[in-house]
């Protein structure tokens, strides 16, 4: 196997582990559990972008590295909209709150936005894919 066709594997299968992630924040959001929607659908961003990223043969492992990553090579040079990068930051700041502070509230609001965002964020991923070459 070459290394193209390997990196085509890795991009395939983190799309569909994102698309996943998204499934089950779908099941979370119908049954009232927002707090759990709104950090499956960051993973599902997070996941989506790391097929980005290994593009380019780029990964992290840590949350922070992941965004910095995806902000440096793929919003600043125009790849994906400044919108994406702002989706990404927010859904990690709601998952980080969520699944580490004490007393956060979740409205079915807030999560349903989030999933939205996810939902949208993955879509674009899949046109930005395709445009650089990759099957998903």
């Amino acid at each position: 196997m070459s290394l193209n066709e390997s990196t085509a594997d890795l991009v395939k299968y983190r799309m569909q582990n994102s698309k996943e992630k998204l499934g089950s924040a779908k099941i979370l959001l119908e049954n009232s559990k927002f707090k759990d929607c709104i950090s499956r659908s960051y993973y599902a961003m997070f996941t989506a972008t790391r097929a980005l990223l290994a593009t380019k043969h780029l990964d992290s492992s840590k949350h922070t590295g992941v965004v910095s990553l995806f902000n440096q090579h793929f919003v600043k040079k125009g790849i994906v909209t400044n919108d994406l990068g702002r989706m990404l930051m927010k859904g990690k700041d709601l998952r980080q709150d969520g699944d580490y502070k004490d007393f956060v509230e979740t409205s079915m609001e807030e999560a349903q936005e989030q999933y939205d965002n996810a939902e949208k964020f993955i879509e674009e991923f899949e046109g930005t894919l395709a445009h650089l070459g990759y099957q998903v």
